[in-house]
């Protein structure tokens, strides 16, 4: 059973904006998974565009995902990024080994490198920031951490496998160190309209991101709260 995202928020403001996507399944691909989630903010003004890519290969995963702003939201934040991460699963979800990013903010250009170990030991070979604000983090700290994209990704396995979306990430990616904690909001039946064409039930979530170590380069400001909405859209495991 996968689950897509519906409507979520997605990290280019502190504001809650809400997305919705449409999601294709290669006949020849049974364990890959492309989507595309259009990302509207308040007066349904287009903010962004979000194209994922999920690929499952037995016990292993890979999550590639490319970002960018448009329309008005483009005056405010410029954005185009990409990232990507690989790793396995394990019993209790998923586990990164490498994950890469490559993001452009208001013309400011920052690469990301981080490596996971099973023994819960993270790396982080991100190049500094051109603004010389260095961001610190004890390796004690992000110790057992993963990046932004296995812990959405942890939350949609546990969500196909029957559970709720109670959970809480602890989530290092270079960029950032928080929490990203996740609880129930309600069962909703959505009907297509507007700008977008799914029907049927889903489960609302609500994020919330808890920072644990504040960077203080503040370009690299995202999101504090959101909704997500997620629906079963391909049947399987």
């Amino acid at each position: 059973m996968t689950f897509a995202r519906l409507a979520c928020l997605t990290g280019i403001s502190a504001a809650p904006f809400f997305m919705l996507g449409t999601l294709n399944v290669p006949a020849a691909e049974g364990d890959r998974v492309d989507a595309r989630f259009e990302i509207y903010g308040f007066a349904g003004f287009h903010v962004l565009t979000n194209r994922t890519t999920v690929q499952e290969t037995g016990d292993r995963y890979a999550i590639a995902m490319d970002l960018d702003t448009r329309g008005l939201a483009s005056v405010f934040v410029d954005l185009t990024s990409h990232s990507e991460v690989r790793g396995e699963f394990t019993r209790g979800g998923a586990r990164p080994e490498a994950y890469r990013a490559d993001v452009r903010r208001n013309g400011a250009e920052r690469h990301y490198a981080v490596d996971y170990r099973r023994d819960g030991t993270v790396t982080n070979a991100s190049a500094p920031a051109s603004s010389g604000q260095p961001f610190l983090v004890a390796a004690e700290q992000i110790r057992g951490t993963v990046d932004q994209l296995t812990a959405y990704f942890i939350l949609e396995r546990q969500l196909a496998h029957g559970g709720s979306c109670s959970l809480s990430v602890p989530v290092f990616d270079g960029s950032g160190f928080y929490n990203l904690r996740f609880t129930d909001l309600k069962r909703e039946m959505l009907s297509a309209g507007g700008n977008q064409n799914f029907a049927g039930p889903s489960q609302v979530c609500e994020v919330v991101r808890e920072d644990i170590v504040v960077n203080p380069d503040r370009n690299e400001d995202t999101y504090k709260h959101g909704r997500i909405w997620y629906a079963q859209v391909v049947a399987g495991d």
